[in-house]
Order: structure tokens, then C-alpha cells, then sequence
């Protein structure tokens, strides 16, 4: 398993949360996702044999969120 903590703008509220966490969760790949919404960053427990970073990326973007590197 991989650990990446990825900076993500836009996020305000528990529905942004549930959000994000979603869409990474349902990708094939990912463990487990946790938003912080204060840092306004998520941080992801994934397989990276199975899922790479820019997946996890487009996935937030598709809900209408900023990633930032």
C-alpha cells in the first residue's frame, strides 16, 4: 500500500467531503481516503499497481474540485 496526500481547493463542507472520499473510494485501487478540511487535503491509501495518482486526480476534478500538486 502507497500513502499520498493530495491538496485539493474548493472543498467547504461535509457534502464536499463525502464527495471526494466517494469518488476515490469507488476506484479500484484505493484503500481508504480521508479529507481534512481545515489542511484541504485528502489523504489516500492506495495500490499503486492498480491506481495511479492522476486517476485519483481526474476523479476529484470530475466532482468540481481544484487538485493542486
Amino acid at each position: 500500500m502507497t500513502t499520498t496526500t493530495l491538496n485539493v481547493k474548493g472543498m467547504t463542507c461535509n457534502h464536499c467531503v463525502q464527495a471526494v472520499e466517494g469518488a476515490l473510494t469507488e476506484l479500484s485501487g484505493v484503500e481508504r481516503a480521508l479529507v481534512d478540511l481545515k489542511a484541504e487535503n485528502v489523504v489516500v491509501q492506495f495500490d499503486d499497481s492498480v491506481v495511479t495518482v492522476d486517476k485519483m486526480t481526474e476523479a476529484i476534478e470530475d466532482q468540481g474540485y481544484d487538485v493542486e500538486a
